[in-house]
């Protein structure tokens, strides 16, 4: 992979990583379109690796809350009287709401990495997916904030994450429509879809590297996958900044309408061979 392409992708990853239309999806897509084979180890490999950028993005923008809740859930861990307090009992919460997408991932790693990569996959899920955010969106109440997130929550909010190992369903759109549904507003719910994510992309961007360290050095290269890695943590640090200015005021109809579009459009043009279902 030369480095424009790696340049490009990874601008790509960063934008779409924490909005809800998929950015596994749309790497996907344009691995298609560049002539890559989605399915193959070391592009798989890179697609996961690069959202690792995405994870420090993270990491840093919201370092104030990640050090209040590590440090709230040691010191429950250490002392019984800490244990009422809200970062323990958050910290727990965002634990335990990553534990699903780690087993399930694992477990499915064979399909989730060759059959689901599929064209066909990816464009259905855009559209069917679409719908579960419609009906989030529309019937959501946001009657309870951060201050009310629970185990149960995450819980449950981190099982439906387990859906978005489908390219195309979004791990976002996945969270935040669990979240609505729970009842939580749309800035706690974006902002737990972001804590969440981070146990997940690190976990599985190491995984893949101790796995296929030798599959990228003789696909992608090292040169291409560490450029994408860092465009991708530039992106998606600024993405973050925008998505909870924006989602504050505004619903999910703009994304909703776009994935809807580019399912369409994936479908017809795998339908029509102009582009590789895999």
């Amino acid at each position: 992979m030369n480095i424009l392409e790696a340049v490009f992708l990874g601008a790509v990853e960063g934008l779409t990583e924490f909005l809800p239309i998929s950015s596994t999806g749309h790497l996907t897509i344009l691995e298609s379109v560049l002539g890559y084979s989605p399915d193959d180890p070391d592009i798989t490999a890179f697609t996961a690796i690069i959202q690792v950028g995405a994870v420090l993005a993270t990491l840093i923008y919201f370092r104030n809350d990640f050090r209040r809740l590590i440090t709230g859930w040691f010191r429950g861990l250490a002392r019984r009287e800490y244990r009422d307090d809200l970062d323990y009992r958050q910290g727990w919460a965002v634990i335990i709401g990553a534990v699903p997408i780690g087993v399930v991932g694992l477990l499915f790693k064979d399909q989730i990495e060759t059959t689901l990569r599929s064209l066909w996959f990816v464009g259905s899920a855009l559209i069917l997916w679409s719908g579960a955010m419609y009906f989030a969106d529309r019937t959501a109440t946001q009657a309870r904030d951060e201050k009310s997130v629970n185990w149960k929550d995450t819980l449950i909010i981190g099982t439906v994450q387990c859906l978005a190992l489908v390219p195309g369903v979004s791990r976002s759109g996945a969270t935040m429509s669990a979240g609505l549904v729970r009842g939580l507003d749309r800035v706690t719910v974006t902002k737990l879809s972001f804590f969440l994510s981070v146990p997940a992309l690190a976990a599985a961007g190491a995984l893949q590297v101790v796995d296929e360290y030798d599959a990228i050095s003789r696909g992608v290269g090292w040169p291409a996958t560490l450029t994408a890695t860092l465009v991708s943590f530039i992106v998606a640090y600024v993405a973050v900044a925008w998505l909870l200015k924006f989602i504050a005021k505004h619903t999910y109809s703009v994304f909703i309408v776009y994935r809807l579009i580019l399912g369409a459009a994936v479908l017809s043009l795998v339908a029509t061979g102009v582009l590789a279902a895999s």
